[in-house]
């Protein structure tokens, strides 16, 4: 063979290898709508694309993560307090089941799970690189209900599949890629080629983003698809589709998004944005894809847009123009782009929010955050409602830094908590690709990515690539971008120092006040327009530079927020004055984003309520925008109705984050209080405090511990109604607590210590509480306590068996010193928690209770405490009492049902409705958590 001949054979030996490396599946499936499950006879052919010799091959098996609710789903469900997952039925969850697998000469292979949603196959004999094995495998798939992930079935039967089949995990290096099913669209399946024989009932259609071919028979509808060089596929199946298809010369787009616009309308929004991205990434390189409702409403606009639709402040075209397009992306890039998506999701993120927010600066410039409140004249003085589209994504990422909850954009996507994983990272991850944009200017960084995506349509590509890509489109030394923007939490924050101006020039001083050393621009205005904008460069600590004044009457560092900055409120420097404030006050009316052009006083009407003082309304001044500050003060003065006087609160905090450490805030603090704690008498409580808050390195991980050291000053007027009239008084208090807490299983426990010139006490609570497989739910709670010396007269400050004796004013009492009535039968779980008011009802020696419940029946609950009390003179004596409790809202809205106690027969007796005991908390607050704890 002559030598060039042998050079074309081995180009088209490395072509043909190069084009049949991805793995071959066929599945043949049988689908029965109304058990919502999928008959499965499936052949993969495996391809051993590594250098090393493999004697097992990992499937995945997403779709049996449901089955297990210790699976990693289960658990990030439980964390993230989803309860629905871990209430259903067995039949809601979903399986794989019935799985048998074997070669093409009859041998039957053994496997096992590693996890619920992996396979793992022992081969019969090694696998040696470069060769492949076919398997046989047969499996029934059990959908789950589509109300956990939007993926299954729903309550009209439709079905929305994704990752259902068993398929290859990636590989590399000679390692499978074992990445569990935790819900966040991440399968690392290795690349295949797929066709699919599809069999569904009479009257049944089909979609899916594969090629497509259709045959109807009398009894069935049989459909064949086909895709080559798949990382995964979607599939919908609906007695009547929704889906209708859009195509125009670069590919087909089947949609069922909903929105209220018109066919006409809806056809020129879809082919804008086709057409936008290709000019932005490049063509896609399948024929067709998928824009489905169950995509966006697992990733939706998070904002106003979720507000229902009568009260939304945007157009129906507009909404619909952003849910396709953050839809069309989102689902482009996934398919497109082969990444391993878990390790390297960022680099997803970034495209996708990047090409986003390109095509909002094109096509929607005048998009405001807030819609068409922007204008309504009123709202005109909100930075909220003035906010271009495009800021409101670093003000989401800010929301998160402030809280020191932020975490590094390069961090593996299963450790990001959810709020970051879903909003916060994402948002970040896109401004910071625009920051080196417009850092490097001449459409750079559009290139790179544009090279990038050519290269990830032939070959699997990591972070590595994506970074190769943008260091070789510039000269620039880009290291900062990936070390300190990507790959740390290091925030960002320059202010300027000493400024000094002529006519025609200003010398600065810039700050750099945390070390994370990265370009900064500064601009200059002149009636609010810019008249030049600089680029400083490593500024790693104080640097004076000077530039040409062109008439500025301000400086600005960062002045279109194109740098993820950690506090933009030390930004400005204002020419006009020698002397004066950079930012004036400005007040505002409820609530307003952060403005860093002034310093913003907010005030809201409130309304509280006790037995004492009434329904009082008050106005509350604080500085708590939606994003947090170091330091906050909250004035609130009430006018009492009942009492015709001023009653009121205030309190003023500073907290210390600490960015690199599990004390990660200490915070120090003072309040007061003045209210009525019975009807002719007040009380003032004063309380300077400090607390050390402790948090996991994970911070997915629920636990939270602290120390709080707090000195309660309290003057009480004397009473002459209420028989707890003590005279002033002060105590001295520290206090440790440790909490972890899911909807599977929660445990606390918390340490106090108290003293004050008349006594001094300790006392101890553990709380656990546990969810098990059956659904079953038990409560168990301790508390002990003793006085170390106790010098008081009378009971005020002994520990209470069946309600706290609530000296320091700690707690939310409505009726505080009643002792008949409906408000006296309010319950707060601590001390004693018991229900009944047996005797003693408290202790001056000791006391020690167990609390126990256990559901019967959903939020049913029977419940009985125990413990002993010991007083001065008398022997411990044992208390107990049982009954029924109906768990609405723990710890929020509760009632409990007296049956049985030392009292004997409590249901039995004339004054049982008295008896009866509720917690209700009255907390916006307390109850916002209930609602926002998934998402921290």
């Amino acid at each position: 063979m002559k030598p060039l001949s042998k050079i074309a054979f081995l180009f088209l030996g490395i072509l043909s290898l190069g084009l049949h490396a991805q793995h071959r599946t066929k599945m043949a499936v049988t689908v029965d709508p109304e058990k919502h499950a999928l008959a499965v006879l499936q052949e993969l052919t495996f391809v051993n694309a590594s250098n090393a010799t493999l004697d097992k091959i990992v499937l995945n098996d997403w779709n049996n993560a449901y089955s297990d609710k210790q699976s990693l789903l289960g658990e990030r469900f439980s964390d993230e307090f989803v309860r629905s997952f871990h209430f259903a039925s067995e039949e809601e969850r979903g399986a794989t089941g019935y799985v048998n697998i074997g070669t093409l000469d009859g041998k039957i292979l053994e496997w096992s799970r590693p996890a619920p949603d992996l396979i793992e196959v022992k081969l019969a004999a090694p696998l040696p690189p470069h060769a492949e094995i076919t398997l046989q495998m047969g499996y029934v798939v059990k959908l789950p209900a589509d109300h956990f992930t939007h993926y299954g079935y729903d309550e009209t039967g439709n079905l929305t599949l994704k990752n259902w089949w068993l398929s290859p995990a990636r590989l590399v290096d000679g390692a499978f890629v074992q990445n569990s099913n935790a819900n966040l669209d991440d399968i690392a399946n290795g690349l295949s080629d797929y066709a699919l024989e599809l069999k569904l009932p009479k009257g049944w259609e089909a979609v899916s983003d594969l090629d497509e071919s259709k045959k109807t028979t009398a009894e069935s509808v049989n459909y064949s698809f086909s895709g080559k060089n798949r990382n995964e596929f979607s599939l919908f199946i609906h007695p009547q589709s929704d889906f209708h298809s859009f195509k125009n010369n670069k590919v087909e787009v089947l949609t069922d998004l909903k929105g209220k616009i018109d066919g006409i309308q809806r056809a020129i929004v879809i082919d804008r944005i086709v057409r936008f991205v290709g000019e932005q990434l490049g063509d896609y390189p399948f024929e067709k894809i998928t824009v489905s409702q169950a995509d966006y409403d697992r990733h939706p606009f998070y904002g106003l847009n979720q507000l229902p639709s009568f009260i939304s402040p945007f157009r129906e075209d507009f909404m619909y123009e952003l849910k396709f397009l953050k839809t069309y992306t989102n689902n482009f890039v996934k398919n497109a782009v082969n990444l391993d998506g878990r390790k390297d999701n960022w680099v997803y993120d970034t495209i996708q929010m990047y090409v986003m927010m390109r095509y909002m600066d094109e096509f929607q410039p005048d998009a405001k955050m807030m819609g068409s409140l922007a204008k309504w004249k009123i709202l005109k003085s909100y930075n909220l409602i003035q906010l271009q589209f495009n800021e409101q994504y670093s003000y989401y990422y800010m929301l998160m830094a402030r809280k020191n909850l932020d975490q590094p954009l390069g961090d593996s996507k299963e450790t990001l908590i959810r709020f970051n994983e879903r909003i916060a990272s994402k948002y970040r991850a896109g401004l910071s690709l625009r920051y080196l944009d417009n850092y490097l200017g001449d459409a750079k960084v559009s290139a790179a990515v544009r090279s990038f995506y050519r290269d990830n349509l032939s070959k699997t590509t990591g972070r590595a690539d994506f970074e190769h890509r943008l260091k070789t489109t510039t000269d620039k030394d880009i290291d900062w971008f990936f070390r300190t923007v990507i790959d740390s939490r290091d925030i960002i924050d320059y202010k300027f120092g000493k400024v000094t101006k002529t006519s025609d020039s200003i010398t600065m001083t810039l700050r750099n006040r945390t070390g994370a050393t990265v370009p900064m621009p500064v601009y200059g205005l002149k009636n609010n327009q810019i008249v030049f904008k600089k680029w400083f460069e490593n500024v790693r600590k104080d640097s004076t530079f000077t530039v040409d004044r062109l008439g500025a009457d301000k400086i600005v560092i960062n002045y279109k927020n194109e740098v993820p900055e950690f506090n933009l409120r030390n930004n400005w420097k204002s020419l006009k004055v020698f002397l004066g404030n950079d930012r004036p006050y400005k007040f505002a009316f409820l609530k307003d984003l952060e403005d860093p052009r002034y310093n913003q006083i907010l005030y809201v009407p409130t309304v509280t309520y006790n037995l004492y003082d009434g329904l009082s309304f008050g106005l509350r001044f604080h500085n708590k925008t939606m994003l947090d500050k170091p330091f906050n003060f909250d004035v609130n003065p009430i006018y009492s109705s009942n009492t015709q006087s001023l009653i009121g609160s205030a309190s003023f905090a500073f907290n210390h984050y600490r960015r690199d450490s599990r004390l990660y805030n200490i915070r120090y603090g003072a309040s007061g209080n003045y209210y009525h704690y019975a009807s002719d008498a007040t009380y003032l409580k004063i309380n300077p405090s400090v607390s050390f808050l402790f948090r996991e390195n994970d911070l997915r991980d629920n636990r939270r511990q602290g120390i709080t050291l707090r000195y309660n000053i309290v003057n009480k007027e004397r009473s002459f109604t209420a028989t707890d009239s003590s005279a002033n008084y002060s105590v001295f208090g520290a206090r440790y607590f440790s909490t972890r807490t899911e909807i599977t299983k929660h445990f606390n426990y918390n340490t106090d210590f108290q003293a004050s010139s008349k006594f001094a006490k300790v006392f101890g609570e553990m709380q656990y509480r546990k969810l098990f497989t059956n659904n079953r739910q038990i409560n168990i709670r301790f508390f002990a306590g003793t006085f170390l010396f106790n010098d008081t007269q009378g009971d005020d400050y002994d520990f209470g068996l069946s309600n706290p004796n609530d000296y320091l004013f700690d707690y939310n009492f409505f009726g505080r010193s009643e002792e008949t009535g409906f408000f006296s039968q309010q319950l707060i779980i601590a001390e004693g928690g018991f229900k009944s008011k047996v005797l003693p009802d408290g202790a001056n020696r000791w006391m020690a209770t167990t609390n126990v419940s256990f559901n019967v029946w959903n939020w049913i609950e029977v419940y009985g405490d125990a413990g002993f009390v010991k007083n001065r003179g008398r022997d411990a004596k044992f208390l107990y009492d049982s009954g029924i409790r109906l768990n609405l809202v723990t710890d929020y809205f509760e009632l409990y049902f007296p049956v049985y106690s030392n009292l004997g027969w409590e249901i039995g007796q004339n004054d049982y409705h008295e008896r009866i005991r509720f917690i209700f908390t009255f907390s916006p607050k307390s109850l916002v958590n209930l609602f926002t704890r998934k998402w921290f």
